[in-house]
């Protein structure tokens, strides 16, 4: 569907959640294969080459024997099963296959380290993990660390000491097993926040979110359904996967692409066109990539939407993918604990630098330090009651963490944002990133987007560092893109730049340049880092 601001008034207006009170993601995907068992459920293709196309029918058998093997190995309703997949089709059956045995799934990202599948698995309490061959040592180390005891091996059928091969598990496995009956209200997933401070948090999520996000996410932002082909460039380790791999292509019955190797611009641009892809959902990361592609060749592309999350996108590549495809990338907000809840909507205006709209449903906010809404213009953070069912249902096991998180009567996201006359949506940075300098309050970003506009400029931070007269200043790390270095004449250049595509009392007082940023291991740059270097030692007196 495409919306113009009318219809999307009218949806907001008349939203009814009406949730299910046995929905589950299993009988979903299990409703889509009995009405067509052989549609491809799965283009799966790797970096080699390699190629396989799964069907609805083959992901729901996989699922049943997998979950009829845990069932086998004494998992039981409500016991957290981890797993630590690349991008395969086998992700899929261990994810719903651990439903099916009432389990709760704990993805983890291929990049941890032992010590943090250890912390991940006291936290979790999680005895059994699913992992590929790729990280079996990794996964090892952790033996004897945690209460790991069982552990099944995905992509490869040669015996490994102390594992269980998933293949053999399910070519013994029986499909028919009865499942564990499952709720709308039933734990299904414990995603870990990859926060920039302090231990990384388990967010615990209920069946509905994947009905939350076939509601919201899949319809206001992707405007999917069952005749798409959906490429979302994630990985099954993150929430950003439960978001759009299994709670769009897999709740709307669409098909999906896995590409299970590095980026390349030129590869994913044949691969669009390869697999006839109709919705593109890449990191902001990703675009800026595409956006240095010489000659961006269109042909054989059938693209319809183009989809970015994970922190706002500058206007270049957005220029570049529209001139080249015919599409604009739309924006799409929302967490690790949430659905999605900002986004430029099909068929409505993109405007430039907004987050885009609300999204029908979650009902978010707009509040002060105290808790109180802000007048239309003004910079609010981002807020939702607890009792939202667009949000998490708090931490595994941790009460403290969920009084931290619901007190005041809200669920703060920390993210700074205003509203402009049309009810779009501008991203102004994080609670804690704001900077206060003469009495301005900047959001980083504005800065940031201004840098990396001017082509000297890769990728860039700001941050707030102390002065003595005007208590804050505004200072940016820059990376340099190739056959620039750092000058006193660049600086002054890109003071100036700034001053001249935004408001001139943001642009950075003071340049470092650096060769490489702090960022989590989902990409974000920890801003908190940076600033606290700045800060160390200082005197505030």
């Amino acid at each position: 569907m495409r919306y113009e601001m009318a219809q999307y008034r009218k949806e907001v207006e008349e939203f009814r959640w009406e949730i299910p009170t046995d929905y589950n993601i299993v009988d979903e995907v299990e409703k889509h294969a009995a009405k067509n068992p052989d549609k491809i459920a799965v283009i799966w293709e790797d970096g080699e080459g390699n190629e396989r196309h799964v069907s609805f029918a083959e992901i729901v058998d996989g699922t049943r024997r997998f979950g009829s093997a845990l069932i086998g190995l004494g998992v039981r309703k409500r016991d957290p099963v981890i797993h630590i997949l690349p991008r395969l089709p086998e992700a899929h059956m261990a994810q719903l296959g651990t439903f099916v045995a009432g389990g709760v799934a704990v993805p983890c990202s291929e990049m941890l380290k032992s010590t943090e599948i250890a912390f991940r698995a006291k936290v979790s309490g999680a005895k059994t993990i699913v992992a590929d061959v790729s990280t079996a040592e990794t996964v090892e180390a952790a033996r004897g660390e945690c209460p790991l005891e069982t552990f099944i091996l995905i992509g490869t059928d040669e015996p490994r000491d102390g594992w269980i091969l998933f293949s053999e598990l399910l070519a013994n496995a029986d499909p028919n097993v009865a499942k564990v009956p499952l709720a709308a209200d039933d734990a299904m997933t414990i995603n870990f926040t990859s926060g920039t401070t302090g231990s990384p948090k388990p967010v615990v999520h209920k069946h509905r979110w994947m009905y939350c996000h076939h509601r919201i996410t899949a319809r206001y932002w992707y405007g999917a359904d069952e005749n798409d082909v959906i490429w979302a460039t994630t990985a099954p380790g993150w929430a950003k996967w439960y978001w759009s791999p299994i709670g769009v292509s897999l709740t709307s019955g669409a098909t999906q692409l896995m590409y299970n190797g590095r980026f390349d611009g030129p590869k994913y641009i044949e691969l669009l066109a390869k697999h006839k892809v109709t919705k593109l959902c890449c990191t902001p990361t990703e675009y800026r990539l595409f956006a240095q592609i010489p000659d961006l060749s269109n042909e054989g592309v059938v693209l319809q939407d183009a989809l970015s999350a994970g922190e706002p996108l500058n206007v270049e590549p957005i220029e570049a993918f529209k001139k080249a495809f015919g599409v604009t990338i739309r924006d799409g907000y929302g967490q690790t604990e949430s659905v999605c809840l900002v986004c430029n909507l099909p068929g409505m205006p993109v405007k430039p630098g907004a987050m885009g709209l609300p999204t029908p449903g979650p009902g978010i906010v707009l509040i002060d330090e105290e808790g109180n809404p802000v007048p239309q213009g003004e910079i609010g953070e981002i807020a939702l009651k607890p009792e939202s069912p667009a949000i998490f249902d708090g931490y595994w096991n941790a009460p403290d963490l969920d009084a931290e998180a619901f007190s005041g009567g809200w669920y703060r996201t920390k993210d700074l944002v205003r509203m402009d006359e049309d009810g779009y949506l501008f991203f102004e940075g994080r609670a804690d990133d704001v900077i206060l300098t003469s009495g301005y309050r900047i959001g980083p970003f504005e800065v940031e987007d201004a840098l990396v506009s001017h082509p000297a400029v890769v990728e860039a931070a700001a941050v707030a560092s102390p002065h003595r007269e005007r208590g804050e200043i505004v200072k940016a790390f820059v990376i340099l893109a190739a056959g620039y270095e750092p000058s006193d004449g660049l600086t002054k250049e890109l003071q100036d730049h700034v001053k001249s595509v935004t408001a001139p009392y943001k642009y950075p007082r003071a340049i470092d340049y650096v060769a490489e940023l702090p960022k989590t291991t989902s990409g974000k740059i920890k801003r908190a880092e940076l600033k606290k270097k700045e800060w160390e030692g200082w005197d505030r007196r």
